[in-house]
Formats: structure tokens, C-alpha cells, sequence
């Protein structure tokens, strides 16, 4: 079955094709194994958003299909369960949550793309360390149709170029199911970054998409990063709006 669950609605700071004012209560019954349903969402409060992945992965039987929620937050620092809080050098006024993701400190704020996969693992036939690779490698395939070189780091987990963290990855698993996922940096104010160490490594550079000369809308983005997703677990995408 896939799971109902109620939470509010934040407006939407998108605009375009997708209906992002939406009730986020609204879930279909599809329950092919061949399907990734694609839920976009607006601006959403992180904590409204952190609960929702949690209910749904305790409710979720191995017939509920995977999903794919895109989405933005207002600006906060979370603290991944690894996290020291020598790393977030001065929050200022920006909050900060203390959240069940691996990893140490990030940021988010608009015009960062939030992409959260709620995936079972053992139907997809991968491990911790694939579903890494897997959105490490989404992200790289993106830039690379935008003419960007990106990599990933053996041992510092999400996209570079030249070096500059581009996209972070956070995740957390429970029952054998994924959810949290990763931030692309496309227009957002980086500024919020210097005031911390950011995933752990002090004086990291970060950049954007914008910086790099992807003046895609960051909806579009979306789409891209959605399709190139799908197309990489062999399955096809649905859109609920």
C-alpha cells in the first residue's frame, strides 16, 4: 500500500507548469515496482518535511512505489548525527536542527534543489554505499548535459568541481528503505556557508550552478535531475501534482 499522510502545505516559491500548492495528503495507490512517483513541492519548512519521510518509511509495505520529493527549504543549518558543533562556526539567526541524516553540518536555503528518494533498497538491488554512487552520479550526469566536469571524492561523499562542493548528500535508512537524499546548489546566497565548516571540512569552497554559467530555472533543473534519476533505476517516472 502507500502510505497516507497529512501535512500542510507551504507556498509555493516556484512558478511554472507545476502545481506546487498542492495537499501533500494527496497520494496515489500505484503500486508497480516499475514506477518512481515524482511529488514536487514548493518551500517547505524542514521539520514539516523531516517528520513526512519518516511517517511514510514506517508505513510503507514492499508494495508502496519509491518516491522522489523535490522541493526547497527556508534558510537552516542541520546537524547530521555524526556532527561536532566545532563546525558551525556562527549560525547568527539562521536556525539550527539537529536531524537523523548521516553526516556533519550543512546549509539550506532558497534556491538550493532539495531532492529526497524514499526508496526500498533490497528491490533495487542496492546496498548503502550504491545508493551513494547512484546520486553522486545522477547529479554528475546532470552538469555533464549542461557542459560541466563534476566529480565525486572517495572518501567525502558528494559533487565537486574544480574542487567546490556543489552537492551534498545526507541520507538515513531504516527497515531496509532510504530517505533524505541530496541538495544541489543552483541560485542560492552561499554566504550562509562561510559561517560554517561545511559537511566537516573547514575552508571547503562551495559554488553554485549559476557561478558556473546554468542559468536553467531551478524547476527545470528539477525536471532534469527527476528523468535523469528515473532513468538510472529503470523506472518510469510519474508526476503527482
Amino acid at each position: 500500500m502507500t502510505p497516507f499522510i497529512a501535512i500542510s502545505a507551504a507556498t509555493s516559491a516556484w512558478h511554472g507548469r507545476f502545481n506546487l500548492n498542492h495537499p501533500l495528503s494527496d497520494y496515489a495507490r500505484a503500486t508497480s515496482d516499475g514506477q518512481l512517483v515524482i511529488r514536487y513541492f514548493g518551500l517547505c519548512e524542514y521539520e514539516a518535511i523531516w517528520r513526512a519521510m519518516r511517517d511514510f518509511t514506517d508505513a510503507r509495505d514492499p508494495a508502496t512505489p519509491d518516491e522522489l520529493w523535490l522541493l526547497q527549504h527556508p534558510a537552516i543549518y542541520t546537524l547530521g548525527q555524526a556532527s561536532r558543533l566545532e563546525h558551525l562556526l556562527d549560525a547568527g539567526r539562521i536556525p539550527v536542527l539537529k536531524v537523523d541524516r548521516g553526516g556533519q553540518v550543512t546549509y539550506h536555503g532558497p534556491g538550493q534543489l532539495i531532492a529526497y528518494l524514499l526508496l526500498d533498497l533490497k528491490r533495487a538491488g542496492l546496498g548503502v554505499r550504491g545508493l551513494v554512487q547512484l546520486l553522486e552520479t545522477t547529479v554528475i550526469d546532470l552538469l555533464a548535459a549542461q557542459g560541466v566536469d563534476a566529480q565525486a571524492r572517495p572518501n567525502a561523499p558528494g559533487v565537486y568541481v574544480e574542487g567546490a562542493k556543489i552537492a551534498s548528500l545526507g541520507l538515513r535508512v531504516r527497515r531496509y528503505c532510504s530517505y533524505h537524499g541530496l541538495a544541489l546548489n543552483v541560485d542560492l546566497d552561499l554566504e550562509p556557508f562561510s559561517r560554517i565548516n561545511p559537511c566537516g571540512y573547514p575552508g571547503l569552497p562551495v559554488t553554485r550552478l549559476v557561478d558556473l554559467g546554468v542559468n536553467l530555472s531551478l524547476e527545470k533543473i528539477a525536471e532534469e535531475l527527476a528523468a535523469t534519476l528515473a532513468g538510472r533505476l529503470d523506472r518510469v517516472a510519474i508526476i503527482q501534482t
